[in-house]
């Protein structure tokens, strides 16, 4: 008898099951990575040697930042427009006084149908001038990332979850707060930090056909029916266009000093900050958390994740040409320390945690010590060590990297780390 019980599973196993299925089967074993070369990061297409940080800025960073829009993420296409911002409230003492709440409307007048995105922001109370910020962009709303009770919970479809009581793809009451400890509002703020943050669903809703709902369907002439091509924004690229409209917000409020403003995500959204930081330089610091393959992770080490095993489970994230690199990450042009590198001389920080193997702590490492001469030309010193460090060890000068112990997760260890390096840079 044909085992159908099987097939059926493996049918359905697609996303996050899939994903989820396969950590079991991913290797683990130092031993068992693989030899690989990586593909020269100072050398252009001509096969010239970049040897300043002129000739970086000028011919190589572009050449870069084209090859991931061609390969990995895709190109955010031109023409959307300029985004129009509305302040729907202010709360002058929020969390007990210690800081003042505004709730602002991000929407694009090129593209009524999208409904926009609602941006959070905490700035500090009694600080007497702007605020330097962290912007990044949450995975429950708005309502899940603070415990205030006055948050407008989000209508937006949400991934199920019964852990964060996610009922019918909606939030519920119960789900606020369940993203607060990833967002330490009130440690952040005495720091003398502002924090922004949007719903990454309100770009676009995170699920294989979330595209036609979201902004990448919206703005497409073809809507519903559109065809995505090589080279066009997959899911990450619209991610991350959405934080650049969040900077966008901030530059026109008094209370923030946008020019001192850090992109951070997790996971995912890692992923997202290196690519919006990578395009966006107004950003003055990145930050990536955890965000493994297709993130900080160097592609061609078999540790954890695989380039195949995220081109199945989430190809809705990448542009198309992504998954020509299953299984074949030699013949891609870029590795992820060029993603890195994108962000110099700007500082960057990196941070693993010991037990989120699937995310490969030590190719997260290997991807900021290898950015590093991209650094050096600019006369200013990458990671200090070509070794990774013990944990809970943090290291580095302009390209920061600690791994902590801990799984898959924002920790308050990790925005010590953020916020140090931060005030270390910016002082």
């Amino acid at each position: 008898m044909r085992p159908l019980p099987i097939l059926l599973t493996a049918m359905i196993l697609t996303g996050e099951d899939f994903a989820e299925a396969q950590q079991s089967k991913a290797n683990y074993d130092e031993s068992l990575a693989g030899s690989y070369t990586l593909p020269g990061l100072l050398t252009r297409a001509d096969g010239s040697v970049v040897k300043t940080a002129e000739d970086w800025q000028k011919h190589r960073r572009p050449e870069i930042l084209a090859l991931y829009q061609q390969h990995v993420y895709g190109r955010v296409p031109e023409g959307l427009g300029a985004p129009a911002f509305s302040v729907k409230s202010v709360k002058t003492d929020a969390l007990g006084g210690k800081a003042t709440r505004k709730l602002i409307q991000i929407t694009l007048p090129s593209c009524p149908a999208w409904e926009g995105m609602e941006l959070m922001l905490y700035t500090p109370n009694g600080l007497n001038r702007p605020a330097p910020c962290f912007a990044g962009l949450s995975f429950g709303g708005n309502h899940a990332v603070s415990t205030e009770t006055d948050v407008p919970i989000s209508t937006r479809w949400m991934r199920p979850s019964k852990e964060k009581h996610i009922v019918d793809n909606r939030a519920t009451e119960a789900s606020r707060g369940n993203e607060s400890s990833r967002w330490p509002l009130e440690m952040i703020l005495s720091r003398g930090f502002a924090v922004a943050t949007a719903y990454y669903g309100d770009i676009e809703p995170d699920h294989a056909e979330g595209w036609k709902d979201g902004l990448r369907g919206l703005t497409s002439p073809a809507g519903a029916a559109t065809r995505w091509k090589e080279g066009e924004w997959g899911a990450i690229s619209a991610w991350a266009w959405g934080l650049s409209r969040i900077l966008d917000y901030l530059e026109t409020d008094r209370d923030v000093d946008a020019k001192h403003c850090a992109v951070i995500g997790h996971s995912r959204l890692g992923k997202t900050s290196l690519w919006a930081g990578a395009q966006d330089e107004r950003f003055a610091f990145v930050i990536s958390n955890n965000s493994g393959e297709g993130g900080a992770a160097l592609m061609r080490r078999n540790f954890g994740e695989t380039t195949a095993v995220i081109t199945r489970a989430f190809t809705h994230w990448f542009t198309t040409t992504y998954k020509n690199y299953a299984g074949n990450e030699a013949a891609c042009p870029v590795d992820q320390h060029f993603l890195v590198a994108l962000a110099a001389p700007r500082p960057i920080h990196i941070g693993s945690a010991v037990e989120d193997q699937w995310a490969d702590p030590k190719g997260e490492f290997l991807s900021g010590y290898h950015a590093s001469p991209v650094y050096e030309l600019f006369g200013k010193l990458g990671t200090g060590v070509s070794e990774q460090p013990a944990i809970d060890t943090p290291v580095g000068h302009s390209i920061g990297y600690h791994v902590r112990t801990g799984g898959h997760d924002v920790k308050d260890y990790d925005w010590e780390q953020y916020m140090t390096f931060a005030e270390k840079h910016w002082r």
